[in-house]
């Protein structure tokens, strides 16, 4: 009897804990894990945080020359250019009216320019602060700055790409067809561009002549929109990536496809998963190494697939939690950085196939980063409403 006396005791005490307790109880274990939650996140391997955004910050850029400043914009439709050491705001980029969605420096780092989605472009003067150009053009897509002049390069979305000369503005449009030019990368020599747009085809430009070099469509394009271009270093080999999961390797001078990298669909599951796997899986970025004949592929569903130029093969999948969001390379060795929607920005041995190291801080997905030249800094821009600078060091350098 004891022991039904103890067991019957026992049963109240839980009962009454329970019973009084839950609603404070469930307070406080809450907080807790919000406590536990904050002292994961307070392993903030960061070195710098810039948080006088309100919202998500979209875009990050640094600047080409010195890599002391960084430029970021966000869905608070704001811009700001701010000192990579500590955080400290150089200069705000006023005048926005919607989410700033893209965001560079010029070559030389003596412009900088900002653009937001619904078409606004401001060009500032980066030593004077001062705002020296502006143009509004339909829905921006992306924007991208000429490699060796004051030539601003965007997308839109009623297919056209607008380049102009900065700071006069003087204008050339190439029409692309009646759908958004959602991509586009000028490649090194300056003379031409690549542009991808939304029915699947690619279009390389003359930029002087302003006529279409190249198209590939049908067969030859991608059946999806595409997302991300790229180029090696001496501009012969363009990659594209696409909704429809293919990243086509093309040469450049002829226009002609050289090889299409299928990402092997993963072991079968059922069908109906299998189905929406299918469906939400995409290529989000891609880019050459500058070392090696490799080429990084980040998809949606979070596998990095290392190719080998040489040997048109897949050599390695790196596998995340959660979707990548944009690839880099270092400048001077095989190693490619990923940042995904999981917070997290990793270094990846693309010899080996290995994880390097890994770096977080930030509470929600980051949406943007940039590496500086020497590889040693790594800035990230998140859902969080922050931007952070991390500093990745290697002992092996």
């Amino acid at each position: 009897p004891s022991a039904d006396d103890l067991a019957e005791e026992m049963e109240d005490v839980d009962f009454e804990d329970e019973g009084a307790e839950e609603p404070d109880a469930e307070a406080w274990d809450s907080e807790d894990d919000e406590g536990v939650e904050d002292s994961m996140e307070a392993q903030d391997d960061s070195e710098v945080t810039f948080s006088l955004h309100s919202a998500s910050v979209f875009c990050v850029s640094l600047d080409p020359k010195t890599n002391t400043l960084a430029v970021t914009g966000g869905e608070d439709d704001k811009a700001f250019v701010w000192c990579v050491s500590d955080g400290e705001l150089l200069f705000e980029c006023s005048g926005h009216k919607d989410s700033v969605t893209c965001a560079g420096f010029s070559h030389d780092s003596v412009f900088v320019a900002t653009g937001d989605m619904s078409g606004l472009i401001k060009v500032w003067r980066v030593d004077a602060k001062e705002e020296v150009w502006s143009f509004e053009v339909g829905d921006l897509e992306w924007m991208e700055w000429h490699p060796q002049a004051h030539v601003l390069l965007a997308g839109t979305a009623d297919g056209n790409t607008w380049m102009w000369k900065i700071p006069s503005g003087d204008c050339k449009t190439f029409q692309g067809p009646a759908c958004p030019a959602t991509c586009g990368r000028i490649l090194p020599d300056g003379k031409r561009a690549v542009v991808g747009y939304e029915d699947g085809t690619m279009r390389i430009w003359d930029l002087k002549q302003g006529t279409s070099l190249h198209v590939l469509k049908g067969q030859d394009g991608h059946q999806d929109p595409l997302t991300c271009v790229a180029s090696n270093q001496d501009g012969s080999l363009i990659m594209t990536g696409s909704v429809d999961c293919h990243a086509k390797l093309v040469n450049s001078a002829t226009g002609k496809v050289v090889c299409v990298f299928k990402m092997d669909s993963v072991a079968p599951k059922a069908p109906i998963v299998e189905g929406e796997e299918a469906e939400s899986n995409s290529v989000e970025s891609l880019g050459f190494c500058n070392v090696m004949p490799l080429a990084a592929v980040g998809y949606l569903d979070g596998t990095l697939a290392i190719y080998d130029l040489s040997t048109q093969s897949l050599r390695h999948k790196c596998q995340h939690e959660s979707g990548i969001v944009q690839l880099l390379w270092e400048e001077s060795s095989a190693v490619v950085y990923t940042c995904s929607l999981d917070g997290a920005v990793r270094l990846w041995d693309a010899r080996s196939g290995k994880m390097i190291s890994e770096y977080r801080g930030h509470s929600a997905e980051i949406l943007d980063f940039a590496v500086n030249k020497d590889a040693s800094i790594v800035v990230t821009t998140s859902g969080d409403h922050q931007a952070k600078v991390f500093c990745v060091q290697r002992p092996d350098r």
